[in-house]
């Protein structure tokens, strides 16, 4: 009988946690399941200082913990990490997302999520510089080619993603595996019984939220089309001055242009209320209270956020374009992103039918069956293995 070899794989997981957000949670999930899941092989986990105390690795002694002090996006990542990788005599390394060196001492696996560095260019998408910028999107051009070129196996969250790697650098079909994401519990495993320990009105009343209200989670980069759902909030506002509009996200460069917007458009007491971090546990309260989730995006590789809406019984609106269809199935409601006339006739539809809403509820439910970390990572490590 043939003996079974040891691997030693490596899994760049410098993104590992919030640091990383929905990157970060992709990382996290991957790497905490696979060393469930596989206790055979030695699995050896690159972080950085910010990270590092968050992986713990006690009940694992097949595995090992690297500090990789090393920026994303860096000269210094394509320069030193391959020292990193090399010093660890790896069978295989996982790099979770596009970012891999130029020149890497082993086989390795990519995880592509998307392509909107190159579908979705937009000055408007950077604190860069013109010039810079489109330096910079050039390089990443080369990066993401050579990534995709070089690679053992490509793994992408949608097969939205694979068309669209498939079309553009005509990489074989047969390269490219899709292994959907999954939809965290946030509540953290004890589910409702946690949650009845906070008292919900005391969290929507920290966040100043008194009335029935519309719910957005994520970052306000330009593709997610934030300006377009201002813009047709206040139409829905004009009509019905009870509506709240809540934007959860972490306060950065493109959040406070939003802000700038909500000025703009609301110069005196704005309904649109801007929550910044809300911790795992209070989103949960939004989720569930809120009236409707409302996810406006042009391009999404998966797009995590509506179906932890789904998750937590919250009605989902969600944008036709992307891979949103294929990953929400006929549990949400759509709209064309670029048309505020179809946003505004699903708004008010939604809003005043409560029979349909817990109808997309019990949808959402059963949607959000088709999506688990742990088959993710199961399925990842399959191909680790090939």
């Amino acid at each position: 009988m043939e003996k079974k070899v040891k691997k030693r794989i490596g899994i760049d997981a410098r993104f590992y946690g919030p640091i990383g957000k929905g990157l970060g949670r992709y990382t996290q999930e991957i790497v905490d399941n696979i060393l469930k899941i596989d206790q055979y092989n030695d699995y050896i986990i690159f972080l950085r200082r910010d990270n590092f105390d968050e992986l713990v690795i006690d009940n694992y002694p097949n595995a090992k913990k690297v500090l990789m002090e090393l920026r994303w996006y860096s000269l210094k990542e394509q320069l030193l990490m391959p020292f990193y990788l090399k010093r660890e005599k790896l069978d295989l390394v996982h790099f979770c997302h596009f970012n891999v060196p130029f020149f890497v001492p082993s086989e390795f696996v990519v995880t592509i999520h998307d392509l909107i560095l190159t579908k979705f260019k937009t000055i408007r998408a950077t604190t860069l510089s013109p010039w810079l910028y489109h330096l910079k999107n050039f390089f990443y051009r080369i990066i993401i080619k050579r990534a995709l070129k070089k690679s053992k196996k490509i793994i992408t969250v949608s097969n939205f993603t694979k068309n669209d790697i498939i079309e553009q650098f005509k990489i074989p079909a047969d390269k490219i595996e899709v292994t959907y994401e999954g939809v965290a519990n946030l509540a953290k495993g004890s589910d409702s019984l946690f949650i009845t320990k906070l008292d919900q009105s005391k969290v929507l009343n920290s966040y100043s939220i008194e009335n029935s209200f519309l719910l957005y989670v994520g970052n306000a980069y330009p593709h997610k089309n934030l300006d377009f759902l201002l813009r047709a909030f206040k139409v829905l506002y004009q009509e019905d001055q009870s509506l709240r509009l809540v934007l959860v996200g972490q306060e950065d460069y493109f959040y406070r242009q939003i802000k700038d917007l909500d000025f703009e458009l609301f110069p005196n007491n704005s309904p649109v209320i801007f929550t910044g971090y809300v911790p795992d546990n209070e989103l949960e309260i939004l989720y569930q209270q809120a009236l409707l989730y409302v996810f406006p995006s042009l391009y999404e590789g998966f797009g995590l956020p509506p179906l932890e809406a789904m998750a937590k019984s919250c009605p989902v609106l969600s944008s036709q374009a992307a891979s949103m269809p294929e990953i929400l199935g006929s549990a949400a409601m759509y709209f064309d992103p670029r048309d505020q006339a179809d946003f505004l006739k699903k708004s008010r539809e939604l809003i005043s039918n409560e029979v349909l809403r817990l109808e997309l509820i019990e949808r959402g439910r059963e949607q959000v069956k088709k999506y688990s970390w742990w088959d993710c990572a199961l399925a990842t490590r399959e191909i680790y293995l090939e």
